[in-house]
This record gives structure tokens, C-alpha cells and sequence, in this order.
């Protein structure tokens, strides 16, 4: 089969421009917290940066949108005259040093969208991670639209125990060309970026990836999925931008002629693959905050909920916390209906907020965040580890895990908007 993850032609700016205000962090982290990109844009104020490119989902649905929208179109075909002077035709290699010292191998390059669905049950080579919610979608199409360039905060997973994909080409990076290294703003860390070009590091690359989707090889791994179509890579961070560029592709390939079709722009996206067996890989859980309830409250209305939705069998222990200012109480629930603990908190969580329309649910990463949000009426849910070697094994047998089950790292670990392509 032909590969999902393709050399692309990377834009990036010119090597004067620094790492820090030029890359911003993505944009769906510290939702709650707009001092964040308060500060974010009090740095990148006059300068080239990602961060006027992009739409933080803080501003998503304020009256602030249309006004934001408007300045990213220009700043997308300004930087794209005149910043993004650089062009890199195939990979760039990536090491970034997160806040514990240890270095996050990645690949950047560009997947194919025809290789990818979102919908549960999907066999296809590329595939979510986690529950895609459609309704996200359409508010972030409206950036993806007429857009003349994307950049990427999506990072992909293989299952590369051998590790054939990435290290090798690490292991290399002293006699390839140097493309950026410094540190990132708001204390995300150093980045170091180097151009693969080679034809032979990419024939290499392309081995690698046609081994991962193997056949034989993919059976042999998870004998309860022999005869699927082998997964290659699961979406790790960032399928709701994911799963907008593809429904954009979808909207517009109707209109293309089939030669048009297998090299338009928009049927491909760029991304980060890194190798989910990378000691640098943490995955973490993602928490709840509950703004409209208060902890007491929100605990009486999960103790009638389980009452009436508890399992009739025993099934393994699930734990999870409940906190505020003056309460701090842990769940073992021993008859869930859910497998994992977040899907019966989710289960949950739905259910509330249809039975309380004033509540409303945001997706915290780090414990010290999600129990600084905790007040009067709003109460904190926070969930026990994800184990990551799970992960695949959840996806391939299962389908797709629980919306907001993990987080790749701390919320400053997040990838950075950084490298560039052109959509148009």
C-alpha cells in the first residue's frame, strides 16, 4: 500500500527570526485561562509570529472571532510574501527538550487525508485516538476555509517498538542542515529543528513506514484484529484539527477533476509523527472542571447517577477524584458500565449538563491547574494515570477511547506552531 506520511514543502521563516515570539503553543490549551494569551500576545506584539495565524479557542465564540479571523487572513498573506522565505522539501527532524530535560524525538511531514476518517469503527491507516465530536468542527472550518496557509500543533503516534522511523534519522542529524534552535516562549522549552532532504534518508523514512504497515507483521502484533487493514498511526494530539482539515477536504474535492484530486494542497495535512515507545512520551490524564456546581452538589448528583447506572457485574476498580475548597473525595466504583474510568465520567458528565443547562464541562491538563479552578461553582473531577501502553491496543480492539482521555504531557509540552505549508 502507498504510505500514509509523505515528504511536503515546509515553510519556515527566515533563520533571524527567533524561536521565541515566531512559535506560539497550540491553540486549545488554557481555554480557562485567557491571561495566558493575554501574555502570549503582549510578547509577539510587532513581530512575526505563529500566534497571528491561528485562533485561540479561548476567543472561539466571543464577539472578538470575526475581528481575529479577519487579521489572520492578512497575516497568512503577508507572511507568506514576505516571512516564510525558507522552503524545505521533505521532512524536518525534531528534538524537543520538555520541562523534566528529557528530548521528544518527532517527524515532521505531511499525512495523507485520503488515509484517514474519523467516524468510530474506522479501519483506516491513520485513525483518531479518541471520540471525534462533530460539533466542533464547523467554528474551526471557518479558519480552515480560504486559508492560504495551515500550521500544524497535530502529532501523530506509531508503534514502533524496533524504532525504525525516527531514531535512526537522530542518530544522523550532525551532518544534516540545521534549520532553528532555541527556546520557546511562555516556558515551553528549546526546539531544535534539522531539514531531512536526503533521497536516501527519505527512502529510508518511506521503508520504515511500509514496514509499520505490514500486513503479516500488524496480524502478528494483535492477533484479535487479523484481516483489518493495518493502523499505522494514531492521532495523539490535536484530532479536532484533524478532523476539520479533512472535512475541508471533503467539502472541497466534489469540485476538483480527479487529476486535480491526487495532488491538490488541501488533501494533505502536516503533522508530527513521534514513536509512542519513546521513553520522552508521557501520557497523561486529562481532567474535568465542572463551572456552574459546586464539589457537594455535583457529588450528590454522581451518587444518584451511579445508582441507577451501575453495572450488574463486578468489574475492575475504577477511581477518580472529586475536589473543591472544602471537599476532596475518591470514588471506587466496582460496577461500572464504562471500561475506563473517564468514559464513566464522561457518561456522566453528559448527562448532567443535559439535565443542567446552566452547567458547563472544560478539558484541564496538570492537577495543580484543573484544583486552581475549583471554587464556589465550579467543581474538579480528576482522573486517575493512563497507562500509554494501552493506548494502541484501545484503538486497534476497541475503536476510538473516551473524548479527553489523555494528554501527550504538560500543557507548555504541547507542540508549538512552527513550521508552515502552503494550502493554496
Amino acid at each position: 500500500m502507498s504510505n500514509c506520511f509523505l515528504p511536503a514543502q515546509i515553510l519556515l521563516p527566515d533563520s533571524s527570526v527567533p524561536l521565541d515570539p515566531w512559535a506560539c503553543i497550540a491553540v486549545d490549551q488554557f481555554t480557562s485561562q485567557p491571561e495566558y494569551w493575554q501574555r502570549a500576545e503582549a510578547r509577539a506584539a510587532g513581530q512575526p509570529s505563529t500566534l497571528h495565524i491561528v485562533l485561540p479557542e479561548a476567543y472561539l465564540g466571543t464577539p472578538e472571532e470575526p475581528r481575529r479571523l479577519e487579521e489572520i487572513r492578512a497575516a497568512m498573506a503577508e507572511y507568506r510574501r514576505s516571512v516564510l522565505t525558507r522552503t524545505v522539501h521533505g521532512y524536518v527532524y525534531v528534538e524537543r527538550t520538555q520541562m523534566d530535560g528529557s528530548v521528544r524525538q518527532g517527524l515532521v511531514g505531511m499525512v495523507d487525508l485520503e488515509a484517514y476518517r474519523y467516524e468510530p469503527g474506522a479501519k483506516t491507516a491513520i485513525r483518531p485516538s479518541e471520540k471525534t465530536v462533530v460539533e466542533r468542527i464547523p467554528p474551526r472550518l471557518a479558519i480552515r476555509r480560504g486559508a492560504e496557509l495551515e500550521t500544524p500543533h497535530v502529532m501523530m503516534l506509531a508503534d514502533d517498538e524496533g524504532c525504525s522511523l525516527i531514531e535512526p534519522i537522530g542518530r544522523c542529524k550532525d551532518r544534516l542542515p540545521r534549520l532553528y534552535d532555541g527556546d520557546l516562549m511562555l516556558g515551553g522549552g528549546h526546539l531544535t529543528g534539522w531539514a531531512v532532504e536526503d533521497s536516501a534518508l527519505i527512502a529510508q523514512i518511506d521503508a520504515a513506514l511500509s514496514a509499520l504497515g505490514n500486513t503479516e507483521a500488524f496480524a502478528a502484533r494483535w492477533p484479535a484484529a487479523a484481516g483489518q487493514p493495518p493502523m499505522v498511526l494514531a492521532v495523539g494530539d490535536g484530532n479536532h484539527s484533524l478532523a476539520t482539515a479533512k472535512a475541508y477536504w471533503e467539502e472541497l474535492k466534489p469540485t476538483l477533476t480527479p487529476e486535480q484530486r491526487a495532488v491538490h494542497p488541501a488533501r494533505y495535512c502536516l503533522a508530527e509523527v513521534c514513536n509512542v515507545h519513546s521513553p520522552a512520551i508521557e501520557i497523561e490524564p486529562i481532567h474535568r472542571v465542572v463551572f456552574g456546581m459546586g464539589a457537594a452538589e455535583l457529588c450528590r448528583a454522581l451518587d444518584a447517577w451511579e445508582k441507577t447506572h451501575a453495572g450488574a457485574e463486578q468489574t475492575p476498580e475504577q477511581t477518580f477524584t472529586v475536589y473543591g475548597p472544602d471537599l476532596n473525595r475518591t470514588y471506587h466504583l466496582t460496577h461500572a458500565r464504562q471500561p475506563l474510568a473517564v468514559g464513566t465520567v464522561e457518561a456522566f458528565l453528559t448527562d448532567l449538563c443535559a439535565a443542567n443547562p446552566e452547567c458547563r464541562v472544560d478539558y484541564i491538563h496538570g492537577e495543580d491547574a484543573v484544583r486552581s479552578l475549583a471554587g464556589e461553582k465550579a467543581a474538579a473531577i480528576l482522573l486517575p494515570p493512563f497507562e500509554k501502553a494501552d493506548l494502541f491496543r484501545g484503538v486497534v480492539l476497541g475503536g476510538v477511547l473516551p473524548r479527553k482521555t489523555f494528554s501527550m504531557g504538560h500543557a507548555e509540552e504541547k507542540r508549538y506552531y512552527n513550521e508552515c505549508r502552503a494550502l493554496v
